[in-house]
């Protein structure tokens, strides 16, 4: 089993995926389209912050010195799957 996250387990987590310039002229910040990423590199690339970063740059300065956020895509996500405390405390 591979370590870390896979882009095609990214999507199916309904994950969302932020790049953001550390440009301090610049603080661009974007999301990013997994599918077309994944229509590049495959469904299996690896999509850990250590593996995307040297491919990204930024797309209004051109800087290489990027960062990314993961996080849920809530307007994905019904609202009452985003909290595994609330189905834990409810018994589900």
């Amino acid at each position: 089993m591979a370590k870390g996250w896979t882009l095609q387990s990214l999507i199916d987590g309904k994950m969302r995926l932020i790049a953001f310039c550390h440009n301090p002229k610049c603080h661009h910040n974007q999301a990013l389209d997994l599918e077309a990423i994944k229509a590049k590199l495959g469904p299996d690339a690896p999509a850990m912050s250590d593996d995307l970063i040297p491919k990204l740059k930024c797309a209004r300065c051109g800087g290489k010195q990027v960062g990314l956020t993961y996080t849920p895509d809530y307007d994905e996500l019904k609202r009452a799957d985003v909290s595994a405390y609330r189905k834990a405390r409810e018994g589900r």
